[in-house]
């Protein structure tokens, strides 16, 4: 940490700053002036701006833009596939300098370990991580996890120097109902920062929810959804993943008068989309093509976040503030021409001397081995429950179809869309496997599958063959875990997934083109999703109504329970 008199003496002017950016225009998200300015930074803090200063090195960025860095207000790290490492590769160059993540899909795995590992990893990365504890692990008690979390485990890492606090508290039903395990994490962490997750709750039961001490949440899928939520002192974080694309529903809220309570997130997006369209950037771009003021924008995108969160020492272009800065073309286009973290500058040279730790969850698909006879769906009820992918949400309908048995089996009907789902558990607890039926893929034959599967991260198959189905899970135990495309006995396109089964140990580049040749393949298959792995792995979320599928059975979310 640079010496406080050296940081004074380099505000004042009397001696050089390390770095001064020159020629550009601040974009000041308190009063909304683009003003022309330098910006001096020493060591990791902005020490001057709005005048003239001279520095070691001076940097001319004329006719651009310089912003605050962009704070992603709530992610998962194992969800763009890739380690914390490459991650950090591949989005602090478009701007984003905070990420806070909830590591609990490897925690989920493996537990603490999986925690731990986050936390070191941050100690590396030029963008500063910061890790919530996760507080749902298993996220209900009605899927099999590698581990479970409770409120003993988490207590001893909450005054660790990463930490904010506790993780979206996605089983809403358990606080509603005061579960003890629930009331135990809520009760240990009360007065710190606890993140919400609250899908469609609305009126007194969402003011229980936020009693018991909710600060944020990022699950409203419409304007009047999130607009309850503001008003009931909810900081609003508008979500555009892989698979929950919210900003278009909620772009109508981003004015000047309410971004100061809302924030950016991205919660699930991979490297292809990122390549295709971008992360932060791709929202702020997105925002203001929808006609939101760009101020608005800029402040959700970083000092409406860092509020939100507590950060109090960054999201201004300000003497003081940490020196996280992008310097972009324009408002309107946010393309990042220069990217500094903490004062350091986000090049190649810089990533190339970050230090390292070793992967954890290695060897963590132990799944029995399945034949074809696994994926037959009995039963004497032709009245079958189904569920309704909506394209865009993680959301889905609980439909009910007719479907005949067939020599003691419930068929895939290609006809009308009813594809077989099943779900292996893969931690090596019981060996557990439950079938039933989805519909919105538009699968003609084949199968997909994954290991990420959230949030317990079982196998999640969906197909049309049987053999396919089964050659599908059994590839996914000998690559450490993945993704898979399978069809006529063949394996089309896989992605290798060993740290934990959720993140490759590859370049993001070479995650990005496997999972073009993986979209290639689903699409062949007939799939019309534009993102069919992260879908399937959200189809076995219990937390998310109106009905999913665990290890355990079909799961009724409204009534939070497992149907017969």
């Amino acid at each position: 940490m640079t010496d406080l008199s050296h940081l004074i003496a380099t505000g004042r002017g009397e001696v050089p700053a390390d770095i001064v950016l020159r020629g550009g225009r601040v974009f000041d998200l308190i009063t909304g002036d683009l003003v022309a300015s330098d910006v001096a930074i020493t060591g990791e803090t902005i020490v001057g701006v709005f005048g003239d200063y001279d520095g070691t090195c001076v940097i001319d960025v004329t006719g651009q833009i310089i912003v605050p860095g962009f704070i992603d207000t709530h992610l998962h790290i194992e969800s763009s596939l890739v380690t914390p490492f490459e991650f950090d590769r591949c989005v602090t160059p478009r701007g984003v300098t905070t990420a806070i993540c909830d590591p609990h899909e490897i925690a989920n795995v493996c537990g603490l370990t999986g925690i731990q590992y986050f936390l070191d990893a941050a100690g590396h990365t030029l963008m500063d991580i910061k890790v919530q504890l996760s507080s749902c692990v298993p996220s209900t008690h009605m899927e099999t996890a590698g581990a479970r979390l409770e409120a003993h485990d988490l207590v001893p890492l909450m005054d660790h120097p990463g930490v904010i606090g506790l993780a979206e508290f996605m089983n809403f039903p358990g606080v509603l109902a005061r579960d003890p395990g629930c009331m135990a994490k809520l009760q240990a962490f009360r007065g710190r920062h606890i993140d919400g997750h609250a899908p469609l709750l609305r009126g007194r039961d969402l003011n229980g929810y936020i009693a018991a001490g909710i600060r944020t949440e990022h699950e409203a899928t419409s304007a009047e959804e999130g607009l309850e939520k503001l008003r009931k002192g909810l900081r609003v974080l508008i979500r555009e993943g892989s698979v929950s694309k919210d900003l278009h529903a909620l772009a109508s809220l981003l004015t000047e008068r309410h971004a100061p309570y809302l924030c950016f997130c991205t919660d699930d997006r991979n490297p292809l989309d990122i390549a295709e369209h971008g992360h932060l950037d791709y929202m702020i771009r997105t925002a203001i093509g929808l006609g939101c003021a760009p101020l608005a924008v800029y402040r959700a995108a970083s000092l409406s976040a860092a509020e939100a969160f507590g950060l109090k020492d960054r999201g201004l272009i300000a003497p003081g503030k940490r020196a996280d800065i992008v310097v972009i073309d324009t408002l309107e286009g946010c393309h990042a021409r220069m990217v500094f973290a903490g004062g350091r500058l986000a090049d190649r040279a810089a990533f190339a001397v970050r230090g390292t730790v070793a992967p954890v969850g290695r060897r963590s698909v132990k799944a029995p081995v399945v034949t074809a006879q696994d994926f037959r769906t009995g039963g004497n009820r032709v009245e079958t429950p189904v569920i309704g992918i909506i394209p865009g949400k993680i959301i889905t309908e609980h439909l009910t179809f007719d479907i005949a048995p067939q020599d003691g089996d419930k068929r895939p009907d290609i006809a009308r869309d009813l594809v077989k789902i099943a779900v292996i558990e893969r931690h090596g607890v019981n060996g557990n496997k439950a079938t039933g039926f989805v519909k919105g893929f538009g699968l003609w034959r084949g199968a997909i599958a994954g290991t990420v599967c959230h949030d317990h991260h079982n196998i999640a198959v969906v197909g049309v063959d049987y053999d396919d189905m089964a050659l599908a899970v059994n590839r996914l135990g000998q690559i450490e875990g993945g993704f898979v495309v399978v069809e006529g006995g063949e394996v089309l396109a896989e992605l290798a997934l060993p740290v934990a089964g959720l993140m490759s140990l590859e370049p993001f580049e070479v995650v990005r083109d496997a999972l073009v040749d993986l979209r290639a393949a689903a699409k062949g298959l007939g799939v019309a999703l534009e993102e069919p792995f992260l879908q399937l792995a959200f189809l076995c979320l219990p937390v998310i109504p109106h009905l999913k599928i665990t290890d355990m059975g079909m799961v009724d979310v409204d009534r939070f329970e497992i149907l017969p």
